[in-house]
């Protein structure tokens, strides 16, 4: 995948979990794990900017790995939200889960490739 196509997969990434976190109850749960799940999400493509200028291999690795961890973290709160059923659209939350988890996969493909080039 080309690195601009992986960005371009972040940002709407980011943009959907902070369109379903507008249409959230107003509890105190549900305003917390959003707040987080917005934070986690788009400081994902946030780092994955600073990584493709990366000034060198580990320095990409470390902003890549940073990539991974918020991803991670974005995929156990909407987990979260989705057992304590604090997100109404399903499918949509569904959707975010998959497509979670498969940036997830593109982030620990690309980081054993980065690592075994180093």
């Amino acid at each position: 995948m080309k690195p601009i196509n992986l960005e371009d997969r972040l940002i709407q990434f980011s943009v959907d979990i902070i369109l379903m976190c507008n249409k959230i109850e107003k509890s105190f749960t549900s305003e917390h794990l959003a707040k987080q799940l917005i934070r986690s999400a788009t400081s994902s493509v946030l780092n994955y900017g600073e990584a493709r200028s990366g000034e060198s291999t580990n320095d990409f690795l470390h902003k890549m790995k940073i990539c991974l961890k918020e991803l991670r973290e974005s995929f156990i709160n909407l987990k979260i939200q989705k057992g304590a059923d604090l997100i109404a659209d399903v499918d949509l939350l569904n959707k975010l889960l998959n497509e979670n988890d498969e940036l997830i996969s593109i982030f620990v493909a690309s980081i054993k490739t980065a690592s075994i080039k180093k």
